[in-house]
Parts: structure tokens; sequence; C-alpha cells
């Protein structure tokens, strides 16, 4: 999907579509699908991933099994576990979910071209040709569906949406679930779309869904008959208007992103919530973020360090600096801000650790002279992370590191999957 302006407020430019132009693929429960596939005791079972093994924690995946009976992302353990009594809890293996990430879109691949990736589980594939013909397209969405049962494995299914656009596609998978395929057909697809509630609706989420009551629209069928323009008065800005061109099947653009945070976060294992052990977590998400940044090929001036205590107390601190790549600068500014935070926070036990590298340059927008005179001692910082990286590179993670590295029951510190990020492999080894 290219972009076709620098923003997206200018709605003249987007064209209205009278044919089946996208395919949106969408797995159906992800990781507790994988974990089904892992291991075949949990097939047929409800079974929740979770991210420790402890009931305080929540569900980050459930499968369909477990869902019947109300359990959710989100949903407490020790809740779910009240709807089920032999509910199958897992610990997450991100690094798993990864290699069948690969394994999965390499199959889809065999079978049409993947124009985006849009997360760990979902991807749009724009149809070429006679693609787009109904029959045609419908053909391809189950020889998709059987080389992923042949080639992956039978528990990983998908629900497959085809449409004019990219939007209405992905809004097809919801309507099927689990192994669907919905065809909205353009100009035929209004019925399926209005028997769907507001907060179905990639882009209305309960705050929004009260602003849209609030002006007399209840259901998707009043929205659709709304002028554009007063869907944008509504949001108060351009999204409600393009929303509004996207259900009506309209091509809209993606808007080009940039990168511009490099982070990670750990929810603590029990063991490892006293400051002193999550001290150790922090520089290892320190260190993991670093490594990405040199990866990317980037510099940063700024680490944010944002802690949550087991009383449920929130501290958050950024510190700037020269930019840098180096991990010494990083572990420096890190120690300094965590004393800030053992002072205010009294040594409580900690939660959850998340770190995030920000304000990033290329080498390229870096003053030289700035660079290097405010900075004597990088040359060998710099030297000396390069040869931390090649020590962890070639004898695996943690072979070398500053201070501590305390283990986690996950094996790994950081790397996890987020709705907008997918790890690279290698992330697990750094």
């Amino acid at each position: 999907m290219n972009l076709l302006m620098n923003t997206q407020d200018n709605t003249n430019s987007f064209t209205p579509i009278s044919e089946l132009k996208w395919l949106f693929f969408d797995l159906n429960s992800y990781f507790a699908s994988v974990e089904q596939q892992e291991r075949p005791e949990l097939r047929g079972k409800p079974v929740a991933v979770v991210p420790m093994m402890t009931d305080s924690t929540c569900a980050i995946a459930a499968s369909y099994e477990a869902k019947a009976l109300g359990i959710k992302t989100g949903t407490k353990i020790y809740e779910a576990k009240q709807k089920c009594p032999d509910l199958k809890c897992v610990l997450a293996r991100h690094d798993v979910y990864v290699d069948y990430h690969h394994r999965i879109f390499n199959e889809l691949e065999n079978h049409l071209h993947v124009t985006k990736i849009c997360s760990v589980d979902e991807a749009a594939c724009l149809l070429l040709g006679h693609e787009r013909e109904p029959q045609n397209a419908r053909n391809l969405a189950l020889q998709i569906k059987e080389g992923m049962r042949k080639n992956v494995g039978a528990s990983i299914t998908s629900s497959i949406g085809i449409a004019p656009n990219a939007y209405l596609a992905k809004m097809g998978t919801e309507m099927q679930k689990p192994d669907g395929l919905i065809i909205l057909e353009p100009n035929n697809y209004k019925e399926k779309l209005f028997a769907l509630k507001l907060t179905d609706l990639t882009g209305i989420n309960v705050r929004m869904e009260y602003r849209l009551k609030q002006a007399g629209i209840s259901s998707i069928e009043q929205f659709w008959d709304l002028p554009p323009k007063h869907a944008r008065s509504i949001w108060g800005g351009v999204g409600g208007e393009i929303l509004w061109y996207k259900l009506h099947g309209y091509d809209v653009p993606d808007k080009e992103t940039q990168k511009s945070v490099i982070g990670h976060s750990r929810v603590l294992d029990p063991a490892l919530r006293h400051p002193h052990n999550a001290q150790g977590i922090a520089r290892q998400l320190t260190l993991k973020a670093a490594s990405r940044l040199r990866r990317y090929n980037l510099y940063a001036r700024r680490l944010s360090l944002q802690v949550r205590s087991i009383d449920k107390r929130q501290w958050a601190k950024e510190l700037v600096f020269s930019p840098t790549q180096d991990n010494f600068t990083f572990i420096k500014s890190l120690d300094a801000m965590w004393q800030h935070m053992l002072w205010d926070l009294k040594g409580a036990k900690l939660f959850k650790v998340s770190i995030s590298i920000s304000d990033l340059y290329e080498r390229e927008q870096i003053t030289l002279d700035l660079f290097e005179t405010h900075q004597p001692e990088k040359p060998k910082a710099q030297a000396l992370t390069k040869s931390m990286d090649a020590i962890n590179r070639r004898y695996g993670s943690g072979a070398i590191s500053v201070g501590s590295c305390p283990k986690t029951l996950a094996g790994y510190v950081g790397t996890k999957i987020s709705f907008t990020r997918i790890p690279e492999k290698i992330e697990f080894n750094e």
C-alpha cells in the first residue's frame, strides 16, 4: 500500500473500488492454537496462555474451548479457574510463536503474495487479475486453508475476508470465527456490515461509541448514512471521515510511519520482584533495546524508565544525553534513574519494568564535531559494545553482559510479541 499523500486529510484523493481487491488473513486464537498444535494433549481442551504461572496474572490468549466458557484475553486467571476448574494454563513461548509465524507466512506466500504483514497473526494481500473474480478468490482462500492444514498443522486455523479494500476484508474476518471465509462483494455487503455493533469496527472503541451515541448514532447503518464531513466533526478530526470512506469501499492509503521508539517491558516473575533482582532485569531490557538500536543502525539521545510496584504505584523518569549506540551510556543512565526510583518508592517490590530508547537519529543526522567533542570516551565504549555483540552472537544470549543476568521462567528477557511489532528471531538470543 503506497502512500499517496503526506496527510490523509485530502479525502478527495480516495477512489471507490468496484471489484474485489484485497484478501485479509487472520489466524484464530494464534498463541493458544500453536500450543495445541505443539502439544496434542491440549487439543480440544480449554487453554489459557499466560505470561507467568500464577493465578494473579491475566490470560494473554485463550483457545476457542476456553472462549466458549467466557475466558478471553485479559481475564484474570483466578476468575478463569472459577469458570473452568479444568483450565490448562501454559507459559507463553514467544520464540515458538515467531517461528510458527514465519512458517505460516511462508506457506501463505506459496499461494498469494503478502502485501503487508499487519501483526504476528494478520496479513493483507492484494488480489491481481483473475484473482479478483469472486469464485477464483474463494478458491484461492480455500487453497490457503488447505495448505495451512497440510504444511503447518491442523490446529492452526484462520479466518479469511475478501473485499474491495483491506479494511472491509479485515472486517470480514471478524464476521465468522473460527475458520471463517467471508466475501464482501462491492455494493452487496451492507446487510452483513449492519449486523455488527459499532464497537465491532476497528477504529471505534468504547469512548468513541459514547461520542457517537451522544450525536444520535447508535448503529453502523446510521453511521453509514452520515455525510462524511459530519463523521469528521463527530470525531473532531479526519479519522471519522477516513473510516466513513473505508466502510463505503473506497481505497484509502495507509499513513506511512517512522520508527520513533525502541522498547522492552517485563512483568516480573515473583522471585524477581525485589528491587535488586528487578534491576538486573531492567539492565537486560536496556541491553536488548540497545542491541536492536544498533541493528537498525540508529543512534538515540533519550532513555526512559517506567516501573509499577506491587501496590500499584507508578514511577517514570527519563534522561537525555548526546546521541549514542553504546551499552555503557544507557546502563549508566539506567542506574542513575534506578537510584531515584528506589528513593521515591522506598524499596517497594516491583511488578513491572519498562525501558524505552527514543529520540532516534540516523548517523548522517548527527553533527560529527558535537558527537565526538562531547563524548571523548565514545570510541572505546563503542569498541567494547561491538565486542559484546560479537561474543553474544557466537556463544548465545547472556554470554557476556553488564552485571548479573537473572533467569526468568520464560528463558529470555524482554522479547515478546506485541500488537505493533513482531520480534526478529535473533532477539531471543541477545
